[in-house]
Order: structure tokens, then sequence, then C-alpha cells
């Protein structure tokens, strides 16, 4: 991929060696130590958990390798174009977005990747544990990755602690050291890995619900603190309502909502907005231009 640099970074290495050593010290340390290995509990336990292991790591590969979406060359703004009810310009002097490094016009919520040299079509975030931006084309399968890491993360915790704590009879009865310490190790290490990916998963359900990236929210911030000093009432344009902004992300067919592959709707050059459908509530009024950065 022209514009990215190479796949096997640190981050990668060391979120994949994370992985392998967590997944080591829940199947083979934690669940004997709990339930055991030879019974229906323990093989339940390990086949689920493995299962969710290959789940995550197959999201992950794909959220590495897929291309966020590179803005099209040719891409011009029409701006007598009647179907187009939203433009964005500049902040300073009011232009048409126009990226200087790519000599190229920018899509609405397109943005420059200053590490991939590239503008990046729906860009939420260039994410270093990925090596790779997260955009129009990979945003789902980003988020089905922080979903089942999240959820495993979780189960890796109840796993850990069942084990640590059925394990320390049998260390006092033999008096031989166990997996126990290794157990442990493994779940203060894991603790803060699993807060994080949770609180990251509830940031972007909150962005999904809204239709808003993490820099749409930032700018939206401002955007709203002007609107306010000025009387006014901002209104976040591509939200369509919880429903819509789950579909426009997950694709419209629900059963392949986990699944990490990319369904998008729309080619990420135009997207609708909420001048485009009917709310309930009709949103403000709002200029045809929209200033962004």
């Amino acid at each position: 991929m022209a514009g990215r640099p190479g796949y096997v970074t640190l981050p990668i290495i060391s979120v994949l060696a994370a992985i392998g050593y967590v997944y080591y010290t829940a199947v083979f340390l934690a669940i004997p130590a709990w339930l055991g290995l030879a019974t229906a509990a323990g093989v339940a336990n390990a086949a689920a958990y493995t299962a969710l292991a290959l789940a995550c790591v197959a999201a992950y590969a794909l959220a590495v390798t897929r291309d966020p979406g590179r803005v099209p060359p040719a891409f011009v703004p029409d701006v007598e174009d009647a179907e187009t009810p939203l433009h964005e310009i500049k902040r300073k002097g009011g232009d048409l977005r126009y990226c200087q490094k790519c000599s190229h016009y920018k899509p609405p919520r397109a943005h420059h990747c200053r590490v991939c040299k590239r503008c990046i079509l729906k860009m939420d975030h260039h994410c270093i544990w990925i090596n790779n931006c997260v955009g129009h084309e990979n945003y789902k399968i980003f988020l089905v990755f922080v979903l089942y890491a999240a959820t495993a993360s979780i189960y890796s915790m109840a796993l850990i602690i069942g084990g640590a704590v059925h394990s320390a009879p049998k260390d006092e009865q033999s008096g031989i050291d166990s997996p126990r310490k290794s157990i442990i190790i493994c779940g203060v290490i894991l603790c803060p890995m699993a807060l994080s990916l949770a609180t990251l998963l509830v940031w972007h359900v909150y962005l999904v619900f809204h239709n808003k990236t993490t820099i749409e929210y930032h700018e939206g911030v401002r955007a709203m603190w002007l609107a306010e000093k000025a009387g006014g009432l901002y209104h976040h344009p591509y939200d369509l309502g919880v429903y819509h902004n789950i579909v426009s992300v997950l694709g419209p067919n629900m059963l392949c909502w986990l699944c990490p592959v990319s369904r998008n709707i729309g080619n990420g050059v135009r997207f609708r907005t909420s001048y485009d459908i009917p709310l309930s509530t009709p949103p403000p009024k709002a200029e045809k231009h929209l200033a962004m950065s």
C-alpha cells in the first residue's frame, strides 16, 4: 500500500505477544487449576475461549491489513449538485477543503494523515497498535476487533481469578510451587488492559450511536461552543438517529454485525445527512456549507 509503513512494527508484535501470553495462561494454567481440562466444563470453556481468541486475531489481522479508504485523486466537489445538501469548507477563507500535500480536494469527513501521508475517507484516527488509519473501509473491522478483545479480556479475568482462587488450597496442601504465581502475574498485567479495552469500546459505541468520528467529536465540541456563543444550536449533520447510525457503520444485515468484514453503505465520498431524511424533530436550520478544519 503506497504511503503506508510496513506491517511489522513493535506495537503489533506487542499485541500479538500479549494475546498469546494471555491465551496460554487462561487455557493451559487457569482452566486446569480451576475446572480441569479433562472435565466437560473445562473443555467447554477452553473451546469457547479458543474460538473467541481466534476471532480476535482474525479481526486484528484484517484491521492491520485493510486499507482504510483513500480519496479518489479525481474527486472534485460539485457545489451545484442539488442532491448534496452539505459541503464542508475551511474555517479560514471559506474555500472548499483542499489538501495541499495530496493535491486534491477532500470529500466530507476526509482528513490527511501525517503518518500514512495521504487523505483518508471518513478518518477516525491513526492507531499505532494496528499501524494503520481507522477510516471508512476498516472502521467496522476495528470496532469488531475492540469488541472481541474487550470480551476476551473480561473472560480471561474471570478464568484467571477462578484459577488463582482454586489453586490456593492445593498449594497449601502440596507445598509445591504451582502455576498460581504465573496466573496472578498475568492477572495484574491483564487488569489495566481489560479496563483500557472496555473504555475504548464504550467510547466507540458512543461515537457509532451518534454517527461521529473521533475527529468530528472534538470538532463538534468547538462548534457547539461557537453556536452557543452566537445564541444558536449546533446539530451534528450526520446524526440520522441511533438505528440508522448503527446501520451506516455495521451494515443493513444484523446477522453480519459481529463479523469482521466491511459492508459499507456508500463509497465514502458522500454521506447521508439529517437533512436527507425526515426526522420526528427537525434539526435546526443550517447553512449548506459546513466549516471544517
